[in-house]
């Protein structure tokens, strides 16, 4: 007959295999739990990185738009002061602009 001994001792190393699987499959498990959230952090900081490079290309189309709406209206408004200048001198003065075939100059001397 065996003893009691004899078949406690099969027993002990399969427990100390069943835990180290155990924690062998838990550690691989947490691994590539982190190794997901690692790859959404990146992911997402990527995806961050890229609007703010649209972000910056908008922002300097933006101010070149607000460049050329000043200029223009800079243009229209010199624009419609010399027309304005024109027509108050003739309703007011009585000014008309002078002919350019009938224009002589005179040249002083020094």
């Amino acid at each position: 007959m065996t003893s009691y001994a004899e078949h406690a001792r099969p027993r002990a190393p399969a427990r100390r295999e069943r835990r180290a699987r155990r924690s062998t499959a838990g550690g691989v498990a947490w691994i590539v739990v982190l190794a997901v959230l690692l790859a959404g952090v990146v992911a997402v900081n990527v995806a961050v990185l890229r609007l703010n490079v649209r972000l910056d290309r908008e922002s300097q189309r933006r101010v070149e738009l607000q460049d050329d709406i000043a200029r223009l209206q800079s243009q229209l408004s010199s624009a419609a002061a010399s027309a304005r200048v024109l027509r108050e001198a003739r309703v007011k003065l009585g000014l008309v602009p002078a002919d350019p075939a009938t224009t002589t100059y005179v040249r002083l001397a020094p």
